[in-house]
C-alpha cells in the first residue's frame, strides 16, 4: 500500500519539499499508524528545511497534527483504532497522509476540538502551557513581554496570561497585527524594537518587566535584555531571526543579576505523565474559551512550500494548517 508525504532530499529553499507517493508505513510495538486529517505549520520545520537542525536525509519535515488512528502495534494498551488523536513533538513526520508514531506521544482529542483547531494548537498550545506556567510562572499582577505577538504562540500567550491576570506588552510588527494582539488580549503594543526598551519603561513607569518571550532570536535578543527588571528572565525560546550571538555571563550580572533559560517543548513533555499533565491544561483552557485558537491560513498539504514562504515573509498571523 502507498499514501503521500513531503520529502527533502537536501536541505535549501521552500523548493526542496516535494510531494511524493511512498509506501504505507506499519506500526512496530508501542507505535501507532495515524491518518491525518491536519497537519500543523511551525518555524521549527524551517529549521529542519535549512538545516539550521539536522535530520538525516531524504527526511518529512513536521512535528504536530491530528487524526485519526488507524492500527496499533503490539503492547499499545490504551489506544484503538477510530480513536481521534493529537501529538507534537518527538520526531519530524508530520507532513504526510499517514505516519507511524510513538503511542505515547499520542493524546486523545477531546470531542469538542476539531482535527483543524488540534492541529493548530498542539505545539504552539503546549508551548504557551510550560512558557507561562512552568518556565515562569506568571501571577496576577505581572507585567510581562511578549514577542512576536500576532503570531501562533505569541497570541496564545496573550489571551492566557491575559486571563491570568498579568498585563500584556506585545512586539508586533505592523499596525495590523497590534490590532489583532490587542484583540487578543494584548494590553500595550510596541510596533518594531528599534526603541524596545524605552518604551517599555514608558509603559511601565521605569518598573520594566520581570520576564521576556522571544521567539526572534539575533535581532531582538539584546534589546529584550534591556526591558528586564533586576532578577528577571529571559525566555529565548526561538530564533526566527537567526541564533543570537554568544554572550559574556558577566553581561548578566551587570544587568541586574538576571536569569536566562532556552527552553523546550520536548524537555517539557519528556515524559507521557508530562504530555498529559500539558496537553490537558491545554485542552482545558480552550473548552473553557480562555484561549481561542485562530487558524487564520490554509494550505494543501502538497503546496507546503507556499506555506513556509508566507511563514519566513512574515504574512501569517495565528496559526496555519496543512491539509492533506
Amino acid at each position: 500500500m502507498m499514501t503521500y508525504a513531503i520529502r527533502m532530499h537536501a536541505n535549501g529553499g521552500p523548493e526542496v519539499m516535494k510531494w511524493e507517493q511512498v509506501p504505507t508505513p506499519q506500526p512496530g510495538p508501542n507505535e501507532a499508524l495515524v491518518h491525518h486529517e491536519a497537519v500543523g505549520l511551525n518555524y521549527i520545520d524551517v529549521y529542519f528545511r535549512t538545516g539550521l537542525y539536522k535530520a538525516p536525509l531524504p527526511a518529512t519535515p513536521g512535528m504536530e497534527g491530528a487524526g485519526t488512528v488507524v492500527s496499533v502495534g503490539e503492547e499499545v494498551r490504551d489506544l484503538s483504532p477510530g480513536d481521534r488523536v493529537a501529538y507534537a513533538g518527538g520526531p519530524i513526520g508530520a507532513y504526510a497522509t499517514e505516519r507511524v508514531i510513538g503511542a505515547d506521544r499520542l493524546v486523545k482529542l477531546p470531542a469538542a476540538i476539531d482535527f483543524k483547531t488540534g492541529a493548530a494548537m498542539m505545539l504552539q498550545g503546549m508551548t504557551a502551557q510550560y512558557l507561562l506556567r512552568r518556565t515562569f510562572k506568571v501571577e496576577k499582577g505581572q507585567t510581562i513581554l511578549v514577542h512576536a505577538a500576532a503570531g501562533g504562540v505569541g497570541l496564545i500567550l496573550c489571551q492566557w496570561a491575559s486571563h491570568l491576570g498579568a498585563t500584556v506588552i506585545g512586539v508586533v510588527s505592523t499596525e495590523q497585527k497590534a490590532e489583532l494582539a490587542h484583540a487578543n488580549g494584548a494590553h500595550h503594543t510596541i510596533i518594531g524594537h528599534a526603541n524596545l526598551a524605552a518604551e517599555v519603561k514608558r509603559i511601565t513607569q521605569g518598573a520594566m518587566v520581570p520576564v521576556v518571550y522571544d521567539s526572534v532570536g539575533k535581532d531582538t535578543f539584546n534589546a529584550s535584555l534591556d526591558c528586564l527588571a533586576p532578577l528577571g528572565m529571559m525566555v529565548s525560546y526561538g530564533s526566527a531571526s537567526g541564533p543570537p550571538a554568544p554572550i559574556e555571563v558577566a553581561l548578566l550580572a551587570a544587568k541586574g543579576s538576571l536569569f536566562l533559560t532556552r527552553p523546550t517543548l520536548a524537555t517539557y513533555t519528556a515524559s507521557h505523565a508530562d504530555l498529559l499533565a500539558v496537553s490537558g491544561d491545554l485542552f482545558a483552557a480552550v473548552t473553557s474559551g480562555a484561549v481561542k485558537i485562530q487558524v487564520n491560513q490554509t494550505f494543501p498539504l502538497a503546496d507546503a512550500a507556499a506555506a513556509h514562504i508566507a511563514l519566513e515573509a512574515r504574512r501569517t498571523t495565528g496559526s496555519t494548517v496543512l491539509l492533506p
